[in-house]
């Protein structure tokens, strides 16, 4: 008789049992982050029969449009975490600031940070898109967390992730000891356990980045492109360029076929675009957890001492010798 597959809250209950004292609330978290996915995935399917794609006319805090079903996967955080006692603030990129859950004050011991919809722009046109969540602790006995309370290094992080919809619904994450992805299947409603233990290949042959940018780019970065374009059997090039304008996808790709996907700075915005509390440190985790590395080019995105709840950084992050290599044109030592 086949073994019976191994649904997301088995394996949960499974990894707690090695934990004599956990009390159940991180795998409840989880469990809860698992119906956020459904909830989305279930409107995405539909969204073309129901009215919910294209814009709303309004503009987030970072002065980008917001398109309906980004509204939606925010409120479905939203509601999803009230009232569940496991979360006392949450903070999303759609979101100036966070918002707090007295209700789940002070039993709830964690703080949620997330992008509900990366990729958006894709929304439209039935392309891949993602959700990517940071969990926090919250060691705090008395009061609702401050703002500078989530705002925190990479290293802090006890738990991220990405759920991914397109042809399936995925969950990813890690929770520190090792990564694992589990599909959803439909039929039953259960995600279940289809990537055990991923592992990113020391390096791959596809590179992913915006090319659009390229002469905004400083010389370094278009340097290293420039490179990985050249015929050479020795180095395994040319690399072959894959960009989905979904970030969770294409780092997806990377951490199950190795390579690299790059938002590097640019020479007038050296800052980059991605939110790093929201999209690059949960990425990071999930990747380093792999076998990868996570860097702004300079320093590894982990470490990095963040200055506010919607601080951008540069990313380069995928198979650990390709982004060694990335990092080397960047600072100017190819």
């Amino acid at each position: 008789m086949a073994s019976f597959p191994i649904t997301l809250t088995r394996h949960i209950i499974e990894k707690q049992a090695a934990h004599p004292a956990a009390t159940g609330e991180f795998s409840a978290l989880m469990v809860q982050i698992g119906l956020v996915g459904k909830m989305i995935a279930q409107d995405l399917r539909r969204a073309g029969l129901i009215n919910i794609l294209g814009g709303t006319g309004k503009t987030n805090v970072h002065g980008e449009a917001v398109k309906k079903l980004d509204e939606i996967a925010n409120e479905t955080f939203l509601k999803v975490f009230h009232y569940s006692g496991l979360v006392c603030a949450l903070a999303s990129e759609e979101m100036e600031k966070p918002v707090h859950l007295p209700e789940n004050c002070p039993h709830g011991k964690y703080m949620l940070l997330f992008d509900p919809l990366d990729g958006s722009s894709n929304t439209d046109v039935n392309m891949p898109l993602g959700t990517v969540f940071s969990v926090l602790r919250y060691e705090g006995k008395a009061g609702l967390p401050s703002e500078a309370e989530l705002i925190r290094r990479g290293t802090e992080q006890v738990a991220a992730g990405y759920l991914m919809y397109g042809s399936s619904t995925m969950l990813v994450f890690t929770a520190g000891r090792g990564v694992h992805g589990f599909t959803l299947d439909p039929g039953v409603g259960e995600y279940l356990l289809s990537h055990e233990h991923i592992r990113i290949p020391a390096k791959g042959k596809v590179y992913a980045v915006n090319e659009g940018n390229y002469h905004k780019w400083p010389a370094g970065t278009r340097q290293y492109v420039d490179y990985l374009k050249v015929s050479d059997k020795a180095t395994g090039r040319p690399y072959s360029t894959r960009y989905s304008g979904c970030l969770v996808a294409d780092v997806h790709r990377m951490l199950l076929g190795g390579g690299i996907y790059l938002y590097p700075g640019e020479t007038d915005k050296p800052e980059g675009k991605l939110r790093l509390l929201y999209e690059v440190n949960p990425l990071a985790m999930v990747v380093e957890q792999a076998g990868g590395r996570a860097s702004t080019g300079t320093m590894r995105v982990l470490e990095l001492e963040p200055k506010g709840l919607h601080q951008r950084v540069p990313l380069l992050i995928g198979s650990p010798e390709d982004v060694s290599q990335a990092e080397a044109f960047i600072q100017g030592k190819r």
